[in-house]
């Protein structure tokens, strides 16, 4: 069982800034894509984001690219999406995920396995 531990939310104004974290266990995110999901009040979860084992490939949902980053730190087992230009429509919950199985690219996303506790973003004056 990988255990992924999220923190980095908070309440923040129209247009400011995060950092998330995902941390994994020792020596296992550097073999593994890692993806980026929220789920805003009312509504289905939706895949923000995905960087392939050692960042050799990352995608971006439209509406957050050039706005959100995702970046890793295999040394530190630790992922982050930094968000950006935060607007209120951002405000859900973001969680991190592994593939069940050992992944280097990205997966469908009925093939995550592993997810993160979710850490709360809300955006708002």
């Amino acid at each position: 069982q990988v255990q992924l531990v999220e923190s980095g939310g908070g309440l923040v104004q129209p247009g400011g800034s995060l950092r998330l974290s995902c941390t994994a266990p020792k020596n296992t995110l550097r073999y593994y894509a890692i993806g980026w999901f929220r789920q805003a009040p009312g509504k289905e979860r939706e895949g923000i984001s995905c960087m392939s084992a050692r960042a050799l490939i990352t995608n971006y949902l439209a509406t957050v690219e050039g706005r959100f980053t995702v970046a890793r730190d295999d040394a530190n087992n630790t992922a982050y999406l930094q968000v950006d230009n935060l607007k209120p429509e951002d405000t859900a919950v973001y969680y991190c995920a592994l593939p069940s199985r050992l992944s280097y690219w990205c997966p469908s996303e009925d093939e995550y396995g592993y997810w993160g506790q979710g850490t709360r973003v809300t955006v708002s004056a």
